[in-house]
């Protein structure tokens, strides 16, 4: 009986000298659950992109059994992020060692074509076009390594039949890099290689809300700087048309809004290129709890002075989110012509969820989005497709001369 005494004695006097590892090793556990539990009631896109989130929830679990800290339990989460090989799921917790996300931390857009990489795309106004990265040019290796062996580390871990969609992600999440390391793009080009780093440069991103002028021809040209979730833009944006009202057409520019935004200031814009109701897109909600789903569709209400003359509306890579709602407005209007190359494909509207013990927060997409002809929003490819954001530019202002 002594001997059973002082075994648990010291058993007691071991847990409590390490409370804090079992505990921790409980909250992060506790965590993840509720993660995947959240995430399975009300993600939107498990059919669509065919993730089987019952077995990530059988690879992942196990792992949290050796979590110590909440770093090394972010870095976990964000592993589990890349199962959905989209980048409109994102955690509010990052450290430097993480991943920029997609598309607000990239400037270049690459792709795999007959087993190499191609860069197909340059954000305009970046690092990457600063130091003269171009479409076509082919990446042979990402910081000093081959491209195929890094994309691993982004790709699902559910499944080896990788998509086009789950390749593109990791391309691209791998160019995006991380915040701690320097990016180096090593470049064949007519069958010489050469080495680009554009983070060795500074470039200026302290843009307004937006910019506008009038090209030559009398045409009006409005840029979007990222700003569709700052409701100062309205003011700013009802100025700049009433300026350009008498222009005979206008370029709506809205290449630079990877950062998405809201719906108020998406119509408050597209109001004033209209005189009566005309619906926009339309929004779905699985109310899986209840078997049951919501469905609508949103409209448009003129508002202020109309603007008459003709619209092209640019559209590209960093269209995100709201910005591609957006893009499928007016096209659902018949009020522009969209010009551009296929936008970002954010997924569906975005609802924000936390873990009670860690207290980080996430965002994931609890609502399909539609144009209003049925076409998912991420599927959307405007009518005048181009190759790149350069030919975008030169593009529209043909559409308008």
């Amino acid at each position: 009986m002594k001997r059973l005494y002082f075994i648990v004695a010291a058993l007691t006097s071991l847990l409590a000298l390490c409370p804090e590892s079992l505990s921790a090793q409980n909250i992060y556990k506790q965590d993840f659950l509720e993660f995947w539990e959240d995430c399975n009631t009300h993600y939107a896109y498990f059919k669509e992109q065919g993730i089987n989130w019952g077995k990530i929830k059988e690879i992942y679990l196990p792992a949290t059994d050796t979590i110590k800290n909440k770093y090394e339990f972010t870095c976990f989460l964000e592993q589990v992020i890349n199962e959905f090989h989209n980048g409109h799921i994102s955690l509010n917790q990052n450290y430097t060692t993480s991943n920029r996300i997609l598309p607000s931390g990239s400037d270049v857009f690459a792709q795999k074509k007959d087993g190499s990489y191609f860069i197909t795309d340059i954000r305009l106004g970046s690092k990457a076009q600063s130091i003269g990265l171009k479409p076509d040019m082919e990446i042979v290796l990402f910081n000093n390594e081959p491209v195929e062996i890094q994309l691993q580390k982004f790709l699902p871990k559910s499944t080896t039949n990788y998509t086009f969609a789950m390749y593109e992600y990791a391309l691209n999440m791998l160019l995006a890099g991380t915040y701690d390391k320097k990016r180096e793009f090593t470049i064949k080009k007519e069958g010489v290689l050469k080495n680009y780093s554009p983070d060795d440069v500074i470039v200026n991103t302290s843009a307004g809300l937006l910019d506008y002028k009038i090209l030559d021809g009398n045409i009006g040209y409005i840029k979007i700087n990222n700003s569709l979730g700052n409701y100062d833009l309205i003011p700013l944006f009802d100025k700049a048309l009433d300026d350009l009202a008498n222009t005979k057409g206008l370029i709506l520019d809205v290449t630079e809004t990877p950062g998405g935004g809201n719906t108020t200031i998406a119509r408050a814009i597209m109001g004033r290129f209209t005189n009566k109701e005309l619906a926009y897109q339309k929004h779905v909600i699985d109310e899986k709890k209840y078997g049951t789903v919501r469905s609508w569709i949103e409209y448009v209400v003129p508002r202020k002075q109309t603007y008459k003359g003709n619209l092209v509306v640019m559209a590209g890579h960093w269209t995100g989110s709201m910005g591609e709602g957006i893009v499928i407005g007016f096209d659902a209007m018949k009020r522009a012509k969209i010009v551009g190359t296929k936008m970002a494909g954010l997924l569906g509207a975005i609802y924000g969820f936390g873990m009670k013990n860690t207290g980080i927060n996430f965002q994931i997409p609890g609502e399909k989005m539609y144009h209003v002809n049925g076409t998912p929003r991420e599927d959307f490819v405007p009518k005048y497709l181009t190759e790149n954001s350069e030919e975008t530019y030169i593009k529209a202002l043909k559409l308008l001369q």
